[in-house]
């Protein structure tokens, strides 16, 4: 995501083993060229590829704040790590945080507040009244 005109992905960290079959997918998108057709259409991101035999791969995003995302990615297909590395690339590295306190008042509603006795369908007095219901 860019803030004010800057781009907050610096680094796309792939990681992956050379031998589990859970890198399986992260394996075939690197040696097929995709992550190279990847990189250029994004050149403001450093994209590094490590091997860790042993574990299972993630992907991993480092942004300009200091901050990380670290998203496994073990036993999914090349879409959905198309999918993460536009994710990693569209948010920001912060935090999520709530943005507020639900809204209070001091003058209540003059509607009142519902409850279900307020049906006026079930009444006897319905004769008496000069209410008109339309359906």
């Amino acid at each position: 995501m860019a803030t004010r005109g800057i781009y907050q992905l610096q680094k796309l960290s792939i990681v992956y083993c050379e031998h589990g079959g859970s890198s399986r997918a992260v394996r075939s998108f690197i040696s097929s060229g995709r992550i190279v057709d990847w990189a250029e259409r994004h050149p403001f991101i450093n994209i590094e590829v490590q091997s860790r035999n042993g574990n299972h791969p993630f992907i991993k995003g480092e942004y300009l704040t200091g901050k990380f995302k670290q998203v496994g990615v073990k036993n999914e297909d090349t879409e959905f790590l198309y999918k993460t590395m536009d994710m990693l690339k569209n948010s920001s590295g912060r935090k999520i945080k709530k943005l507020g306190n639900p809204v209070v008042t001091q003058t209540p509603s003059i509607q009142g507040v519902w409850t279900p006795f307020l049906d006026l369908r079930e009444t006897d007095d319905d004769a008496e009244s000069n209410i008109e219901f339309v359906e």
